[in-house]
């Protein structure tokens, strides 16, 4: 199934999610298809358990999630192919001491020639402005470049979406211009969970949690009006 521009569709269907004996998410009936997705919603909202859903870190209690048709229950792989996820820390991300090391690893696992692994890991550095720290210890950068060097991590598999949760709590606003720049020029699409409104102003569409439920759904300025006003 696919978006109305031919495009990729992530659907949910009466979807819940429980943890334990506490309820996190319910009643989430949606289709994403838009480029870019903004979620935003106060700590405990639910907001990052929903990003988690859409490539099956987490499974929902009831209902579905589905990827162009595929079930994040069922075929969990062909989904993670398709929907990449970047934490908000980046040492949750980053396995391997150096740079190009950990950018070479989620391609051996697709059994690719090691001089065609190679070339894409010197393409993907270069891209995302890290020419010259193929050798360099993760350990040793900065924040702000450990979290280009995850985003490019990430990015080296060409998923279909990309999920960012809070990528940029952690960063200054210098890195966090960076590295949203660096989504602005994906082909992707996006879902972005942020607590920084600005960030999600010009996007095509802005989900609004509370309490473990969309209560807002619509263009930036309605759904970030409708945030506010939650927040009195």
């Amino acid at each position: 199934m696919a978006g109305p521009d031919g495009g990729p569709m992530i659907v949910f269907a009466g979807v819940r999610l429980d943890r334990g004996d506490r309820t996190v998410l319910s009643g989430l009936d949606l289709t994403l298809a838009e480029r870019r997705i903004g979620v935003i919603g106060a700590n405990g909202s639910g907001k990052s358990s929903f990003a988690r859903l859409l490539n099956g870190l987490l499974l929902p209690s009831r209902g579905s999630v589905t990827i162009d048709g595929l079930d994040t229950r069922r075929d969990a792989k062909a989904v993670r192919r398709k929907v990449g996820f970047l934490f908000q820390n980046p040492d949750n991300q980053i396995v391997y001491p150096t740079v190009g090391e950990d950018l070479a690893f989620g391609l051996k696992g697709r059994k690719l020639p090691e001089a065609e692994i190679a070339g894409k890991v010197r393409a993907t550095l270069r891209r995302f402005g890290l020419d010259g720290f193929h050798d360099r210890l993760v350990h040793e950068l900065s924040g702000g470049e450990r979290q280009m060097v995850a985003l490019a991590g990430v990015m080296i598999l060409k998923p279909e979406w990309l999920v960012l949760d809070e990528p940029t709590t952690l960063l200054d606003r210098r890195n966090t211009q960076r590295i949203m720049e660096a989504v602005g020029g994906l082909d992707q699409h996006v879902v972005l969970v942020t607590h920084d409104l600005s960030l999600v102003e010009s996007f095509d569409r802005v989900l609004v949690f509370d309490a473990g439920a969309v209560v807002a759904d619509g263009p930036p300025a309605m759904a970030i009006d409708a945030y506010l006003r939650l927040l009195g």
